[in-house]
Parts: structure tokens; sequence; C-alpha cells
């Protein structure tokens, strides 16, 4: 599993790389002092776990945590405890007060791995499959339903379920956001939030904070304003 490291002091960095190191099922992607970095290198895709202190300079890690999305399980780090009500509310993995033990450090990667399991057996074969580019075939419920890419207005995520809003009706689906998001041609949709994929050529209206589809107001997450202006100025090749 690809985690990453995110405290802004460097000796607690240095001590969670330690115990990062000493599990074989982690591979540390990478260690940041500022939760802007480890946003900006996270677009790329492929982590699955942050460890992540709460109290930081700049984004603070529940700001940082509320960014990343639920398809990204988090660990929240911090030397307060007062902190925990607020970070379950996030739905974080686990809550580790420094100095942190190293057998309630293995507790919560124990979490993180079987959490991660879960997921991967859930949507093993229910993630869009793409047709001849005209549709993609959605699973919902049992059976999969045939779904025009010319009636997608977006896609909006929520944990391991995602509704597709077509013209004239909606489609649930157990997947997650990035499965579909990869499913979906580039050149026609693009992930504006963590939660949110629109289809560019409905857009009606937009500004740098919103995108209007018909009757509907999507807003547009910091960490993808610029690649999204990009695209809906022309700025960017498709």
């Amino acid at each position: 599993m690809k985690c990453i490291i995110v405290d802004d002091v460097p000796i607690a960095r240095k001590g969670m790389k330690r115990l990062v190191d000493g599990r074989k099922e982690l591979e540390l992607a990478g260690v940041y002092g500022k939760g802007e970095d480890a946003l900006k290198a996270m677009e790329e895709g492929g982590i699955e776990l942050v460890f992540l202190d709460i109290q930081m300079e700049g984004i603070s890690g529940v700001d940082f945590a509320r960014q990343v999305g639920d398809e990204v399980m988090v660990v929240f780090t911090t030397a307060y405890s007062e902190y925990a009500v607020e970070s379950y509310d996030l739905n974080a993995v686990d809550y580790l007060v420094k100095p942190i033990d190293p057998e309630r450090f293995d507790r919560a990667v124990d979490k993180a791995l079987q959490l991660s399991r879960q997921r991967r057996a859930a949507h093993q074969v229910e993630q869009p499959v793409r047709g001849d580019g005209s549709f993609i075939n959605v699973k919902s419920e049992r059976r999969y339903v045939r779904v025009r890419l010319d009636d997608i207005l977006y896609v909006e995520g929520s944990r391991d379920m995602v509704v597709f809003q077509l013209k004239e009706s909606r489609v649930v689906s157990r997947a997650t956001v990035k499965g579909v998001e990869e499913s979906l041609p580039g050149e026609r949709f693009m992930r504006v939030n963590k939660s949110y994929i629109v289809n560019l050529e409905q857009v009606s209206a937009f500004d740098a904070n919103d995108i209007l589809i018909g009757r509907y107001e999507i807003a547009i997450g910091p960490t993808y304003r610029e690649a999204v202006m990009g695209r809906l100025l022309g700025e960017q090749g498709k």
C-alpha cells in the first residue's frame, strides 16, 4: 500500500518514517513538511494512505483531509488529544497521539490494510466498463446499465458510491470516483474536485470557483482550479 507522511516537525517525520519502514506492507512514496506540497504530489494518484499531522503551518491537517476525499485513507497524528472527535467526523481510519507507541501504530496500519482489502473486494467487478466510445456500462445493483456519454451531466462520488446524473434520470453504482474517471474519455470529462467529474460539453457557465451545468452548481476544488480553468478557457490541450 502506497503511503505518504505529512508533518511540519522534522523529528516527527523521522520517527514516523522509521515506523513505516518497519511494515513491509507499506510503500513510502514521500515525506512532506507542508500540506500544500503533499497535495500537489498526490494529484498524480496512487496514494492510499496518509499519516497526517493535524496542526501544521499553512494548510491544516483537517483541511488537508477534507480536500483529499474519501478515496484516500487518513491516520491523524498529533500531540493534542482534543482533536480526536473532529478526526472521526472526517472518517479518519485512526488517531495516534504523539509520541506514537509502535504497537498502537501497528493497529492503525492493520485497520487501514483491512479497509483497503474490503474496498478492493467490493469494487473488483463493479467499476464502469467502457463501450464503443459512445457509452459505458455501469453496474447498478445486479445488472449493467448502458449509459450514453452524451447523456451524462456529471458524476458525483461519496465514499464507495457514485451517482451518474443524466439529462433525464440518475444511475447509482457501487464504484469509486477514481474508477469512473479512468473509464471516461479525458477529452470530454474532467474531475473538478474530490467528488465530482463533469461533462465539459455540458458546462453552461463558470468562474474560478464554480461550474454551472443547467440548474446544477458544482464547486471547483482548490487543487484542481488551475487545470480546470485552463481546460474551460481553452488554454490547455485536450
